[in-house]
């Protein structure tokens, strides 16, 4: 019995390490690849590079930062719904939110090109009110909102649901009314899940890159940035620019794990 546990551990062991360093082993060697002198070069040393890779940057955070604000402003209350009403097409809600799960990148960039572009049935409205979507700013944040959506909304839905709703049901039972109840016992007992699904969210933006190629290659993001320049100059330029993200994505998943943590705890 012994034995046959201790090959069991030994095997699955094993079998666990391949994938880990499956997984580990690209992100150990593109640090020891790197050229950090063009690094610091295309970083802060030459002027014209700079100027480029902190636009991209800054283009980047800021359509992420909008579209994760429309999903806190719209989400939220969709993920509340979810976790503490029955209604009728419930499940079919639930399907629609985690289509761009499900989309390739390409076709979700199809999706909402066809749609809200300036010649579908909503981006010709869009558009005559100065929110034309092909390459431009406003592409880059509803491509970002729409692959990032099911992030946010599902993580937000487990929160709520992780709410005693006796809880809320004493708040009612003392006089407090429904909105009262959301902002003053629901939204702060979830507000751990929802800053990690903004996170996620936040970060999901960040990283897409296949629904832009199609929606608005320009104003270019970095990842759009980074395939310009593996397409332009090779793979040591692109390597470069793949530190500062990599070290971004880092960051991001110690604040994510420390935020989950907190909420365990």
């Amino acid at each position: 019995m012994l034995g046959g546990r201790r090959g069991f551990l030994y095997a699955f062991s094993i079998l666990s390490s391949l994938v880990i360093l499956f997984i580990l082993s690209p992100l150990i060697y593109i640090f020891l690849a790197a050229d950090y002198g063009l690094v610091s070069r295309i970083l802060f040393l030459d002027e014209a590079y700079v100027k480029e890779v902190w636009g991209a940057f800054l283009t980047t955070f800021n359509a992420a930062t909008l579209s994760t604000t429309f999903l806190i402003l719209t989400g939220i209350p969709l993920g509340y719904l979810l976790s503490r009403y029955e209604f009728r097409f419930r499940s079919l809600v639930e399907s629609v939110i985690n289509i761009p799960f499900l989309l390739p990148h390409s076709v979700a960039g199809i999706f909402i090109l066809i749609t809200y572009g300036s010649k579908g049935p909503v981006g010709e409205f869009l558009a005559n009110l100065g929110m034309r979507v092909e390459d431009s700013f406003w592409g880059i944040i509803a491509a970002m909102a729409f692959v990032s959506a099911p992030i946010l909304i599902n993580t937000v839905r487990d929160g709520f649901t992780s709410i005693e709703r006796d809880i809320e049901y004493v708040a009612r039972s003392l006089g407090a009314g429904p909105f009262t109840v959301f902002l003053e016992v629901s939204l702060p007992l979830a507000s751990r899940s929802i800053v990690t699904g903004c996170l996620l969210s936040w970060a999901r933006a960040v990283s897409e890159v296949g629904a832009l190629l199609i929606v608005a290659y320009y104003p270019k993001t970095i990842n759009i940035l980074v395939i310009e320049w593996f397409n332009t100059y090779g793979l040591s330029m692109a390597i470069a620019l793949t530190i500062p993200l990599i070290l971004l994505s880092i960051l991001l998943f110690l604040l994510v794990r420390k935020v989950a943590g907190r909420e365990l705890g």
